[in-house]
């Protein structure tokens, strides 16, 4: 067996923030997370518990699992099946997180250098599809075939958006539409069957259930919109990646849709067909790329996108009775739209 580094655990903040709250409220908890994610990474295959703790122990920060601890809490269950279910959640989102970077050709990951740079691609597909199965023996030990239910659906709608994603890549024809089908499929689908298995795994009653997983959905959809928006105006040693990553990929996003749907004539939207479309990038194109996008509003247009669907989320939580809990998933969507700005 391969001795694992055990996941690091998010940085401890000042206690006044509703993120800090929670974390305090489910540290315990998630270090019960934390051996899980580390005693099923052990493999006689050497290369599996490397390849996946790489990205694992970088950390990150944690908020999928976190949800659904939070969410279990906030139905009154604190049983250790929402152990299980949070780790299947980060099992999920790390094997999304090795494919995506080996479709994207990434080189980065969370600051450090992107598993499939240090492996190979072919390794990294193979530990993300062992993380997958790993999470799925999670599932099934908790003998809820709801839960397996849920979180199965969302594993079959991220495989999906990324399939959507391939088609609307280098694409400036994408729609708002086309791209909001995008990020909920790959992002907020996770973030929805985070929230929502815990509503199932608690019996919280179909109401109750179907608000937490409105309220991961907007979540989401908030927390992409805004990693749309940090590309272009980040701190890039707070979000770990480097700015300009997605344009230099010929990402379309929605700073990019709202740039060139506000461009003012012909040689700018050539600009834009040329650097996304074509993939076709000179040196000072970013800085061009930027200075439209600022003109332009683009990505304010993006946060305002970002805070209404998170407005929507903490709407979603009246379902719920008032409660310091309650306060704090409302203050979560204040952390994640207004992350590392």
């Amino acid at each position: 067996m391969t001795d694992v580094m055990a996941p690091a655990q998010p940085a401890v903040r000042p206690a006044d923030k509703p993120l800090d709250r929670i974390m305090d409220l489910v540290r315990e908890d998630m270090g019960r997370v934390d051996t899980i994610l580390t005693q099923q990474l052990n493999s006689s295959t050497d290369l599996i518990p490397k390849v996946a703790a790489h990205l694992i122990a970088a950390g990150g920060k944690r908020v999928r699992p976190v949800l659904t601890l939070v969410s279990a809490r906030l139905c009154g269950y604190e049983g250790m099946d929402a152990v299980r279910l949070a780790a299947a959640v980060e099992f999920i989102h790390t094997a999304t997180l090795l494919h995506d970077d080996v479709v994207d050709g990434s080189a980065t990951r969370r600051g450090r250098p992107a598993a499939n740079r240090l492996w190979g691609n072919k390794p990294t597909i193979l530990v993300g599809d062992f993380l997958f199965s790993r999470a799925f023996q999670l599932m099934v030990e908790t003998g809820s075939v709801e839960v397996l239910r849920i979180l199965s659906t969302a594993s079959a709608v991220i495989a999906e958006g990324e399939v959507m994603q391939l088609a609307t890549a280098n694409n400036l024809a994408t729609t708002e539409a086309d791209h909001l089908a995008v990020i909920r499929a790959k992002t907020a689908a996770l973030f929805a069957a985070a929230t929502e298995v815990s509503g199932a795994l608690s019996g919280a009653g179909a109401e109750r259930t179907e608000a937490l997983r409105i309220y991961g959905d907007c979540l989401g959809i908030a927390f992409q919109l805004v990693d749309d928006a940090l590309d272009y105006s980040g701190d890039a040693g707070a979000t770990g990646k480097e700015l300009g990553d997605d344009f230099r990929e010929g990402k379309v996003t929605a700073p990019v849709l709202n740039a060139f749907a506000a461009a003012r004539d012909d040689e700018e939207r050539a600009f834009w067909r040329r650097v996304i479309e074509k993939n076709d990038q000179q040196d000072g194109d970013l800085a061009h790329a930027t200075t439209l996008i600022q003109r332009d509003r683009a990505v304010e247009r993006t946060l305002d996108d970002a805070r209404r669907y998170g407005a929507q989320a903490k709407a979603a939580l009246e379902a719920f009775p008032a409660s310091a809990l309650r306060d704090d998933l409302r203050g979560l969507v204040d952390y994640v739209v207004e992350r590392d700005r």
